[in-house]
């Protein structure tokens, strides 16, 4: 509302600005990089594309008032610029540069007088971003393993569910065909897909997506060069992306994930191309951020939460780099990474991964060393290993095709990131090696 004071508690007098519930709100979100605003109105400022330029009346009167606002908190990404189109900006003239570059930032802007000129108001930031709920269960399909009776290899399409109490259920009957070698993540914030690996006939660049219940699909044809070894991690607001592996040679590859599940064409990765990498999400849903580290590259590289990947960092002191290990988040915001084997020797310990995506030293390996194995979350802030092959092969057997058995053993992961004593398969669960894992269902 607006009007005339006479006089109030504090003996002031004078014009009651417009709240920002009483103004004059556009009703066309601005996307464009440039927009002159008009006193007495407020406006939503979509950023996603471009940064804005907003340009503020020529002349104004005290008390008027604008209100700006982070339509899709996107500022801190690209910034909003005030032009004070010649008045004075906090007593600054126009040539200063106001920026304001902080996500879902709200800023209620009044004039004064032509001393100060503008000044903001409030400009306030809703912190409390709205987040999905964390996936509660995990899902580990496909995979293979040597069988002694038929002396072959089998590729499995079965698949596990992990229920929200790291309780692995008994074999899932197969939809789709046989794989392994791939890699699966969540998308859309509560369902998976799988893709990439091989199979009897070789290479595949098949595709399973993972409903919200944790049921397979079946085969669909991939999109992308057929590869195995590769990485898959979620990033952003619900998307996924494939990266990196083996198609004969290493490579960088990419290929990004919509939040529908849908696959896009393949694109060159940032980064030496290497293949047998451990990965996981952090920072939390908010951040969608991720990291994969290690594997033939023995280089990290960070995904930001647009699915661009960062070129290589060396692993910091401390950090032994590992192949054919796994990795999954815990906590709110942490990751963990382990397993697998150091390159030239037999270790598989583990590496917390920070809020930041920073990798702490070492951790002396829990249990019987394994690799090929995968990892997940579940329960909303906790993590588990499961299956994978004692390359050792400590039980003596096998001859020629050690290292060929699969496991299924598994290791829970707290919720402040300790890797439990090993767990051995539980009934109806087929132990298996180079599958796959993601989390799914709210």
């Amino acid at each position: 509302m607006s009007g005339t004071i006479g006089s109030n508690i504090l003996s002031h007098s004078g014009i009651i600005a417009e709240s920002a519930a009483g103004l004059s709100w556009s009703d066309t979100i601005v996307t464009g990089s440039t927009v002159t605003v008009e006193a007495g109105k407020g406006y939503w400022i979509n950023t996603t594309s471009n940064a804005c330029t907003i340009t503020l009346p020529s002349s104004a009167e005290a008390g008027d008032q604008i209100v700006i606002v982070d339509y899709a908190r996107t500022w801190g990404t690209n910034a909003v610029t005030i032009d004070s189109n010649g008045l004075n900006f906090q007593g600054n003239d126009d040539s200063y540069t106001v920026e304001y570059t902080t996500n879902g930032q709200s800023v209620n802007l009044i004039y004064s007088d032509s001393t100060k000129g503008w000044l903001p108001l409030e400009d306030d930031v809703v912190a409390d971003e709205p987040a999905p709920p964390p996936t509660q269960k995990g899902i580990f399909p496909f995979g293979y393993s040597y069988v002694v009776a038929s002396d072959s290899s089998v590729y499995y399409g079965t698949s596990n569910i992990v229920n929200e109490n790291g309780v692995m259920q008994a074999d899932v009957s197969a939809v789709g065909g046989g794989k392994a070698q791939g890699a699966g993540a969540t998308y859309g914030f509560d369902k998976g897909i799988h893709a990439f690996g091989n199979n009897s006939s070789g290479y595949t660049n098949v595709s399973n997506l993972i409903s919200n219940v944790g049921v397979v699909s079946t085969d669909v044809d991939g999109v992308g060069t057929a590869r195995l070894e590769l990485s898959a991690v979620s990033y952003g607001s619900g998307n996924a992306l494939f990266a990196f592996g083996n198609s004969g040679s290493v490579t960088n590859l990419k290929n990004l994930v919509n939040s529908s599940g849908v696959v896009a064409s393949d694109s060159t990765g940032v980064g030496t191309a290497a293949a047998s990498r451990e990965e996981c999400s952090y920072g939390g849903p908010a951040a969608g951020t991720a990291i994969i580290t290690m594997g033939s590259s023995g280089k990290t590289n960070l995904v930001s939460n647009t699915g661009v990947i960062a070129t290589d960092t060396n692993l910091p002191s401390g950090v032994s780099s590992k192949s054919q290990g796994a990795g999954c988040t815990f906590g709110d915001d942490k990751g963990i990474v382990g397993y697998g084997s150091p390159i030239g020797t037999h270790g598989g310990g583990s590496n917390i991964i920070s809020n930041t995506g920073v990798i702490a030293a070492d951790v002396s390996r829990v249990g019987l060393f394994r690799i090929s194995m995968a990892a997940c979350g579940y329960g909303g802030d906790k993590g588990i290993f499961a299956f994978g092959n004692f390359a050792d092969d400590p039980g003596g057997s096998g001859g020629s095709h050690v290292g060929r058995f699969g496991t299924a053993v598994t290791n829970l992961v707290s919720n402040t990131g300790v890797i439990a004593s090993d767990t051995t398969g539980a009934s109806g669960v087929t132990g298996k090696q180079t599958e796959q894992a993601c989390g799914f269902g709210n």
